[in-house]
């Protein structure tokens, strides 16, 4: 099953539009404060250069979060949707979707070294990656859940990495805002993957 990456686009930029005032609550909460305006501001950048020059949306994306988007997440998710678009352009099956995934997971741990439960994007992002990797039908729906599941998890964990771990303790309660980004679009995807699949069904 192929997932149309245009609808993924504009889906997580609503998505995100929607949740940007708890992203940004969130940040508070643990860090500066602006990666709601930073997440939110890049996805608008890249719906615009995506509409007015076209090409692959995640390349877009890719392009704006790499070189145009601050904070320490800018960067990061910067490297998800270039891994992202380079697996995309071969394969946009799940498979492809699977491999860009987790390339992009390496790609995260490399440069900020963070694991799974060091309260970071990285929480969300694995076990995505893990239900990918799996296949079927409904990989996307449950990437998708066991990242919500997993960034709602983060609000119990002690930060190890990034702004929050300056806090400590005072970051717990709240979960890592990055981790909820990384969900949001996972539920993106999985909400195009059911409209193929319902339209497939249809005919």
């Amino acid at each position: 099953m192929t997932v149309d990456q245009e609808g993924v686009l504009r889906r997580y930029a609503a998505a995100v539009e929607r949740a940007h005032a708890e992203l940004t609550e969130l940040d508070r909460h643990s860090g500066d404060g602006d990666f709601g305006d930073n997440l939110r501001g890049g996805l608008r950048d890249a719906l615009r250069r995506y509409e007015k020059f076209g090409g692959a949306p995640f390349a877009a994306l890719s392009e704006v979060f790499l070189d145009e988007v601050g904070g320490t997440s800018g960067p990061l998710f910067g490297l998800l949707f270039s891994e992202l678009a380079r697996a995309l352009e071969a394969d946009g099956s799940v498979r492809g979707w699977a491999d860009g995934t987790a390339a992009g997971l390496a790609a995260i741990q490399r440069v900020g070294e963070a694991e799974v439960g060091d309260r970071t994007l990285v929480d969300a992002l694995s076990p995505a990656a893990g239900a990918l990797r799996e296949g079927g039908d409904s990989a996307f729906a449950r990437a998708a859940e066991d990242a919500s599941k997993a960034a709602a998890a983060t609000a119990d964990l002690r930060a190890r990495m990034g702004r929050a771990s300056y806090v400590g303790d005072r970051a717990k309660g709240g979960a890592d805002p990055g981790a909820l980004g990384v969900a949001l679009l996972f539920q993106a995807i999985a909400e195009g993957a059911f409209e193929k699949g319902a339209a497939r069904g249809a005919e």
